[in-house]
């Protein structure tokens, strides 16, 4: 069983609309299990194809402005209960033994890297610190020295995979490229509808900001 610290979260129309625009029950299945995922184990979905990766893309924003929220107010990063790890030995990035390595400030860095890489790499750092093995700055600065030969989806997809296992390195190995996808007309047309979509979620999301203010 998949244990998690969050026990709810709100389902919003938008979820339910997008779910019914789904013409196969395996899309539909595909869809929810990556909404849940994310909100209740914080796992961003790297495997998703076809409509299904387009139906969870327009609610993006949405979903994970909630687990932001969540993270935020808790100050509890969402992962799986830890598992055995892999025989190879991590390495976490670093390429020098911990009794070289510098001790990371405690205090968070008020002005983040909100790249994709850095986001995911603030959510590694944190991590890392809930189970009481925090990372050392010369790491850190490794880790981003890799990051910039890997794609954004390897990184997220990496770093996740430790986080759901409870693992404290990195495995690169276990990333596997994903071969391009064709998009029929249909999914294109479709893609264009979600992102109508998503702006319209968006500009909703801000409105409700707005009047939550005033």
């Amino acid at each position: 069983m998949k244990l998690t610290k969050r026990k709810g979260f709100n389902f919003f129309r938008s979820y339910y609309d997008v779910y019914n625009e789904l013409e196969t029950d395996k899309d539909k299945v595909a869809f929810i299990n990556a909404l849940l995922d994310r909100q209740f184990l914080g796992v961003i979905p790297t495997n998703l194809k076809g409509m299904a990766k387009f139906a969870y893309i327009s609610q993006t924003n949405s979903i994970d402005s909630q687990v932001k929220g969540y993270e935020d107010k808790t100050g509890k990063v969402l992962v799986f209960t830890p598992t055995l790890p892999p025989t190879l030995p991590p390495t976490d990035g670093g390429s020098q033994p911990p009794t070289v390595q510098v001790q990371v400030q405690e205090k968070v860095q008020d002005v983040k890297d909100q790249t994709p890489k850095g986001v995911i790499l603030d959510k590694w750092i944190q991590y890392r610190k809930e189970i009481k093995k925090p990372l050392k700055q010369i790491t850190i600065d490794n880790l981003k020295q890799d990051f910039e030969s890997k794609t954004d989806e390897c990184v997220t997809f990496v770093i996740n995979d430790s986080i759901s296992n409870g693992w404290q390195g990195l495995f690169w190995d276990r990333y596997i490229k994903p071969q391009p996808e064709y998009k029929s007309p249909h999914q294109k047309e479709y893609e264009h509808i979600m992102k109508e979509v998503n702006a319209e979620n968006e500009r909703q999301r801000l409105l409700n900001l707005e009047n939550d203010t005033n």
